[in-house]
């Protein structure tokens, strides 16, 4: 399966499991579209991505935390 930037929940679960030690709320945007577009199951085209976007995944990979 290839994740899509619509995918958060999976996204998040994703980058906690390659990024245990980093705290999301510390972690920019740019690292994170980095992040995203890195992950091994990621297929879709970076250009699509938002601060919106960015935003939401970040705060999935927070509740994940919890």
């Amino acid at each position: 399966m290839s994740l899509r930037w619509t995918d958060v929940r999976e996204i998040a679960i994703e980058l906690d499991e390659v990024h245990p030690e980093v705290d999301p709320l510390q972690i920019n945007f740019v690292d994170l579209h980095d992040w995203v577009v890195a992950l091994e199951a990621f297929g879709d085209d970076p250009k699509h991505s938002s601060e919106r976007i960015l935003e939401a995944i970040q705060m999935a990979w927070i509740e994940e935390r919890e």
